[in-house]
């Protein structure tokens, strides 16, 4: 069966259920606006003949016939409401059943390629980023030109096919320790390597990053035995002192990097981080601030 027959499936299920469904309702409705119009007349005739009663014996037959044919016709509203209620609850499930059915086979509009590039190669602080910059051109502080001639001995290196996409963005990350979007466009320039393939590629594996690092690379441990010793503290620490924002990672004048990692195989000095190479243990988060403070300039 096709896409498109079962779409009309779904549609034509959708529409008979919730007709069926609006009808049950309107049946209701009026079953219960008739009796509460009948609901005074009735009363009354029973009433009269109960009167009558009292002076004629005979209307006794009567009254008997009234009452038995009014319980009659409430017991038969009653099993024609409960039946009426299943068949509303069963075509409300197929109207809801049938209506996502529907949804999730009717084709969704499909991003264009430039849009997908921009979603990722242009994430929401990067953006925040560049405003800055727009806003303070005399920053010192803003990125220096990437030499894209190191792009190019790259391309010559691993050659220009696709498979030479993950070396390439390797070693950009190695050389820039992150992927800047001027190597990433020089890269597509000059390769059969699309736009999309670097965005996937570079948002898929964790070893990429897509903004700038700071000057000085800080890991603090969050394995268990660095959490149960306080790690957590000492991120919230360092965050704090490095003023970092709270959706990033680096400080704003680019010194240091905070990044959380599962061990650093030093247990036995929970908790523990490294500033580059150097190894600091058994902190605190006055010990923590020190010690950048130590590597600072």
């Amino acid at each position: 069966m096709t896409r498109d027959e079962q779409l009309k499936i779904a549609r034509r299920v959708a529409v008979a259920s919730a007709l069926v469904a609006f009808s049950c309702v309107g049946v209701l409705l009026a079953d219960h606006v008739a009796a509460i119009r009948r609901a005074p007349a009735e009363t009354s005739r029973v009433q009269g003949l109960e009167q009558g009663v009292k002076t004629n014996a005979g209307i006794a037959t009567t009254l008997h016939d009234e009452r038995k044919q009014q319980t009659a016709l409430s017991l038969a509203r009653d099993r024609r409401g409960r039946a009426l209620a299943w068949v509303l609850l069963v075509s409300g499930g197929l109207v809801v059943g049938s209506g996502k059915w529907y949804l999730s086979l009717r084709p969704s509009p499909v991003p264009s390629l430039e849009a997908l590039v921009a979603v990722r190669f242009q994430s929401p602080k990067a953006a925040v980023g560049q405003a800055r910059q727009a806003a303070s051109p005399s920053d010192t502080d803003a990125d220096p030109g990437i030499d894209l001639r190191f792009v190019d001995s790259l391309v010559e290196r691993f050659g220009r096919g696709r498979e030479a996409a993950i070396p390439i963005l390797q070693a950009i990350q190695s050389h820039y320790r992150y992927l800047p979007d001027e190597a990433l466009r020089r890269v597509c320039e000059r390769t059969e390597i699309t736009p999309a393939q670097l965005a996937g590629s570079s948002s898929f594996y964790a070893q990429f990053r897509r903004s700038p690092v700071g000057r000085h690379l800080v890991r603090v441990c969050h394995g268990t035995a660095c959490h149960v010793a306080g790690s957590d503290q000492i991120s919230q620490e360092l965050r704090r002192h490095l003023a970092i924002p709270p959706d990033g990672d680096t400080d704003p004048r680019r010194l240091f990097t905070l990044d959380a990692v599962a061990c650093l195989g030093c247990c036995s000095l929970a908790p523990v981080m490294m500033i580059e190479e150097e190894t600091a243990g058994r902190l605190t988060p006055a010990s923590a601030r020190q010690a950048v403070d130590a590597v600072r300039t």
